[in-house]
């Protein structure tokens, strides 16, 4: 593949340079059921050669830390999950609240430490489903909760200033590296494209399907079609 122009000066200088990508959607292709992803071989090769190449390779996920290194597979990389909120002493304080509001939901929810999160896309009728989570989201604003939707997914998450972008900064500063490529698909996925404002290179890529937001796209400096497509773009790196 031939190197896309705003790449160009990632790769003249790769040990000056930080990659960072979300998980779902984006390294892995999206599935029913978020416990059944998996970051496809091919792609997990990839990304072991760049993380020997460039002076950082880290995934920033929806998922806690440790599950987006199990659905990544790929150790040597560095892993920030539930949206950065790992990185934000606060968030600890609101654990049980965190707890005791996926309790009393009464959707099905998929629990984490710091956030929880309502999946619609099984759901037979996705419209009642939404209106129904629609709900959801309203009881935990009123808990002093913050909810996010995104692709299929309401999550609820802690009044806490984290996000992908503060994650982003956070690995960039401690790293000392002042250019970056950022990869992602969904919503959240705005905020880290933010954080690389300023930075005398920064490349925001945008993994675009049917249900990203259009601000998505056009926020971004270069777009793929799904996965796959960004695997062929791994490859120029």
């Amino acid at each position: 593949m031939q190197i896309p122009d705003p790449l160009r000066a990632l790769v003249a200088q790769p040990s000056a340079a930080a990659l960072l990508f979300d998980v779902d959607g984006t390294l892995a292709p999206i599935v029913d059921r978020p416990e059944g992803a998996e970051v496809p071989e091919a792609t997990r090769a990839e990304l072991r050669r760049l993380a020997g190449r460039y002076g950082l390779v880290a995934c920033i996920s929806g998922r806690p830390g440790s599950d987006a290194a199990r659905v990544v597979g790929v150790p040597d990389l560095t892993y920030v999950g539930e949206h950065g909120l790992e990185l934000a002493p606060g968030a600890e304080a609101w654990v049980k609240a965190i707890a005791a509001f996926a309790d009393a939901a009464p959707w099905p929810a998929e629990r984490k430490r710091l956030t929880v999160s309502f999946h619609w896309r099984e759901s037979a009728d996705e419209e009642a489903a939404r209106r129904a989570l629609e709900g959801v989201a309203a009881a935990a604003a009123e808990a002093g909760l913050v909810p996010r939707w995104g692709r299929k997914v309401l999550e609820v998450r802690p009044p806490v200033d984290a996000d992908k972008g503060s994650a982003v900064g956070e690995l960039l500063q401690r790293s000392g590296l002042r250019r970056a490529l950022y990869a992602g698909d969904d919503a959240t996925d705005l905020d880290a494209f933010r954080a690389l404002d300023g930075l005398p290179c920064g490349v925001r890529v945008a993994v675009v399907s049917a249900e990203a937001p259009a601000a998505l796209r056009e926020a971004a400096d270069l777009t793929v079609a799904g996965p796959a497509q960004l695997l062929e773009l791994l490859r120029s790196l």
